[in-house]
C-alpha cells in the first residue's frame, strides 16, 4: 500500500537550532495518524515541510507516492492551530473562497460551504461576519473550511480547541466519519484520550527526533510493565505464569476482588488466560494493563524511555 504522506530522513535546521534530525515515518491511507509531542519539539516544522510550506535541509518527503508537487497539494488541506479566518468577511464568503481555491466553481463552492456549515451546528452564522464569532464558533468555522473539499489527507491542528464538550464530539465523528470513507487524517494534539479514542498509529517527536512510532497498541503493549487484572471466583490457583499478585481492590458482597497479577518473566497474558481455564478458574474479569498515551509520553519527553516501534509489518498494516 502506497504511503499518502511519507518522511525519510527528514533534516531542518533554523540556524544553529536543529528543529528534525533524521525523521521517518509514513501516513497510510484511511488511518488516523497521532503526530505528537511537547511544545517546540518540531511537529509544526514536520508538518509544513509535508505541506511544502517549507523545505527540508536533508531528506526526501513523498506524497501520494510521488515528490511533493501542485495536483498532489491539492488533495490536502491543513487546518493550523493559529487562526486562518478572515476577520472583516462574513463566514459564508470565507468559505467560499476558501473553496474556490480548492478547485470548485462559484456555486458548487457555496453549496459546499453552506453544507458544511450546517454539518459543524455554524449555519445560522453564515451572514456574520468572522470577527464576530467566538473563539469555538471559529474554530467550528476554520474546521469546515478544512474539511468541506473532502480531502484525501487532512493535517487537523489542535482541532479540539476551544470546544466545548459537544464540539469535541462533533469534530471526532468527523474524524470518524474520513476514516470509513477511506481519507487519511493526520491529528496533532496534546489531549491523550482523545488520541487513544481515535488514533490508528502514533508518533512522538521530542527535540526534533521521533522518540515513539508504531501502532497505538504495540505501542501501548510495549511501555507496558507485564500486568493482567482479573476477579476470579474462589482462590487463585498457584500458577508459574505469575510472579506476584497485588489485591487492587477488596472484593465485597456485590464484587469479585480486583487481582494484579504481576507476570514471571517471559509470561504472557494469553499463557496465563491458558493456565486459568486449564486449572479450571471461573473467571469473572480479565484485562491487559496497558500504560496510558499520557504515561507514554511523559516518559518519552522526559528522557526515561527508548524508542518504541511496532514491528515492521505491523507498522506497515
Amino acid at each position: 500500500m502506497t504511503a499518502v504522506l511519507a518522511y525519510h530522513g527528514v533534516r531542518k535546521s533554523y540556524g544553529r537550532t536543529v528543529a528534525l534530525r533524521d525523521v521517518s515515518l509514513e501516513v497510510q491511507p484511511g488511518e488516523v495518524f497521532g503526530l505528537l509531542g511537547p511544545n517546540g519539539a518540531g511537529k509544526t516544522t514536520l508538518i509544513r515541510i509535508g505541506l511544502d510550506i517549507l523545505r527540508p535541509d536533508a531528506g526526501e518527503v513523498r506524497l501520494f507516492g510521488a515528490p511533493l508537487h501542485r495536483d498532489g497539494l491539492d488533495r490536502v488541506s491543513y487546518l493550523p492551530e493559529e487562526r486562518g479566518l478572515y476577520k472583516k468577511v462574513k463566514v459564508l464568503d470565507a468559505l467560499t473562497y476558501f473553496a474556490r481555491l480548492k478547485g470548485l466553481g462559484r456555486k458548487d463552492a457555496r453549496r459546499a460551504s453552506e453544507r458544511w456549515l450546517d454539518k459543524v451546528g455554524m449555519g445560522h452564522v453564515a451572514k456574520r461576519n468572522v470577527e464576530t464569532l467566538s473563539k469555538g464558533m471559529s474554530q467550528k468555522v476554520q474546521i469546515a473550511g478544512a474539511l468541506l473539499s473532502e480531502p484525501e489527507l487532512c493535517v487537523l491542528d489542535e482541532p479540539f480547541s476551544g470546544l466545548d464538550p459537544v464540539g469535541v464530539d462533533m469534530v471526532k465523528q468527523l474524524i470518524r466519519e474520513r476514516r470509513a470513507s477511506g481519507r487519511a487524517t493526520i491529528l496533532s494534539t496534546h489531549m491523550m484520550n482523545q488520541v487513544e479514542q481515535l488514533c490508528d498509529r502514533v508518533a512522538v517527536i521530542h527535540a526534533g527526533e521521533r522518540v515513539v512510532y508504531g501502532t497505538l497498541r504495540e505501542v501501548r503493549r510495549s511501555s507496558s510493565a507485564p500486568v493482567v487484572r482479573v476477579r476470579v471466583e474462589g482462590d487463585l490457583p498457584e500458577l508459574p505464569q505469575v510472579a506476584r499478585v497485588v489485591e487492587e481492590e477488596p472484593g465485597n458482597d456485590r464484587e469479585l476482588p480486583l487481582l494484579a497479577l504481576h507476570l514471571a518473566a517471559g509470561g504472557t497474558p494469553a499463557e496465563l488466560l491458558d493456565a486459568l481455564v486449564g486449572a479450571r478458574a471461573r473467571v469473572h474479569h480479565f484485562e491487559e494493563v496497558l500504560a496510558t498515551m499520557e504515561e507514554i509520553f511523559l516518559r518519552a519527553v522526559r528522557g526515561t524511555g527508548h524508542e518504541v516501534s511496532a514491528p515492521a509489518e505491523e507498522a506497515a498494516e
